[in-house]
């Protein structure tokens, strides 16, 4: 028996983690049983952690998505293997992820390879090492360009405050493309563009990150990337089994995410 605890599961990145880390236990031959914390805190970390331990977990898979949840997770002491996915994969002994700056230098490269110089970013909340790796891949990649990177725009993750984003975007003079860190900011963009009048892509591309199922069913389908939820599953099940059979867990690589083009990005000569 497998257990996996949950950080925040109104996202749909760590849900997808969540269902693909359930789905590769039971195709391992384990059972999966999971706790979903609605605060992470030190005290609800260490029940979760008791409950399943009493239920005879042999392996615990944390889904640690803010640097909160990680540093609580590193407090706590546990009997069996703990594997961290998602946070800072730095600061974990056993941690599995996608390579996020990877996948945010292809974004921000895609951009540039169209024309566009002048790219805004909308992060995620800064607080999730996600978040700041994939601010920290668009910034790369400008800067191996040749351009300095305007300063980004913060979110939270959700759809109101890429639309707050895109607000602001539109009052700042020059802007052709945006790439948001995730495609629920990406939504809220196209509607505050759309408000403004500013057409996609003829006026500005757009890009996000995830490719969530709607991604290719929006006015315009949006470019994006896919990250592979159902390999960090696997290797995270890979990890805590290597540990449970007190195999010394060898270093798994990150995964590789996609670029999935779509009519949200276009030409800047085509504007």
């Amino acid at each position: 028996m497998i257990g996996i605890i949950g950080t925040a599961r109104t996202l749909f990145g760590p849900t997808s983690i969540h269902r693909s880390v359930e789905d590769a236990a039971r195709a391992a031959g384990y059972f999966a049983t999971s706790v979903s914390l609605s605060e992470v805190t030190v005290r609800a970390l260490s029940d979760a952690t008791e409950h399943l331990m009493r239920v005879g977990v042999e392996g615990v898979v944390t889904i640690a998505g803010n640097d909160e949840a990680l540093e609580v997770v590193r407090m706590t002491r546990s009997s069996v293997p703990f594997v961290v996915v998602e946070g800072d994969l730095s600061r974990a002994r056993v941690t599995v992820g996608v390579d996020q700056v990877l996948g945010s230098r292809m974004a921000t490269e895609h951009l540039l390879a169209l024309g566009h110089t002048e790219i805004v970013h909308v992060s995620g909340p800064l607080n999730w090492a996600e978040a700041r790796a994939r601010r920290d891949g668009w910034r790369a990649a400008m800067l191996a360009a040749g351009i300095r990177p305007p300063e980004p725009v913060e979110g939270d993750w959700m759809a109101h405050s890429g639309y707050l984003a895109g607000l602001r975007i539109c009052e700042m003079r020059g802007t052709t493309a945006v790439f948001a860190a995730n495609d629920q900011m990406a939504i809220g963009v196209l509607r505050a563009l759309h408000e403004r009048g500013r057409r996609v892509p003829q006026d500005i591309s757009v890009v996000g990150f995830d490719d969530v199922p709607e991604a290719a069913f929006l006015i315009p389908p949006l470019t994006t990337i896919q990250q592979d939820f159902g390999a960090v599953g696997r290797r995270a099940i890979t990890a805590v089994t290597q540990a449970i059979d007190d195999t010394m867990p060898q270093p798994l690589p990150l995964v590789v995410p996609t670029l999935v083009v779509r009519e949200s990005t276009a030409p800047l000569s085509g504007r």
